[in-house]
């Protein structure tokens, strides 16, 4: 095949990834079990911590796991392609943004999607298991420290590019293409919680219910 034609196809797979991300599990979820619009209660974030706030737990997991996976399955599906088609390495970390940012900014709800953790922690287990436990491992000793959800999720974000960078020279072989993709979701997912930073600068930000 041409470069030319690597090319298309390689775009064709970036943009097919968007499309996934911009799937919203959320509303999905919440219609198929009769819960209200998580876009018009809470936080009005269509993401797994607002839905748990109808109180169904299970609606909250089922997206959590949704939102996941199509990060997931965008980033597998890439590296397949690549792999099979020879296109360049570039093309999984572009995919991997593209999923990404197809949570945050989805197409299907004009642009005005979730905060991204779930969908980036999907990402960074199909780019790499280990990788994404250690961002886990970090998100859970946060939030046990502080009952802070969203004060986790920022240092979690903080942290999974230096584990991608320090890793890379013993677990995993280094791919910049990848590690940018990695730094490009963790300003991103930043940007996104910027009012959450706001109220813990304050001392306005709600803590997890231990009893919870």
């Amino acid at each position: 095949m041409t470069i030319a034609t690597l090319s298309l196809i390689a775009l064709a797979i970036a943009l097919l990834s968007y499309l996934l991300g911009s799937i919203s599990f959320a509303v999905i979820v919440s219609k198929i079990m009769k819960l209200q619009d998580p876009r018009t209660f809470g936080s009005k974030n269509p993401g797994a911590t607002n839905v748990l706030r109808t109180g169904n737990k299970t609606a909250a997991a089922l997206t959590l796991l949704g939102d996941a996976a199509k990060g997931w399955v965008a980033v597998v599906v890439a590296m397949y392609a690549t792999h099979q088609l020879d296109l360049p390495e570039i093309t999984i970390a572009v995919s991997a943004v593209a999923a990404f940012l197809g949570h945050v900014y989805p197409v299907f709800l004009k642009f005005k999607g979730g905060k991204g953790v779930a969908t980036a922690l999907g990402v960074l287990l199909g780019l790499n298991p280990w990788l994404a436990l250690a961002t886990v491992a970090t998100w859970l000793i946060v939030v046990y420290v502080t009952r802070y959800s969203s004060l986790s999720s920022i240092i979690a974000a903080i942290f999974a590019p230096l584990f991608y960078l320090l890793g890379g020279n013993v677990a995993w072989r280094l791919e910049p293409s990848i590690a940018l993709a990695i730094v490009i979701i963790s300003i991103v997912l930043l940007f996104r919680h910027q009012a959450n930073i706001s109220r813990l600068m304050t001392g306005k930000e709600t803590r997890i219910d231990k009893k919870k």
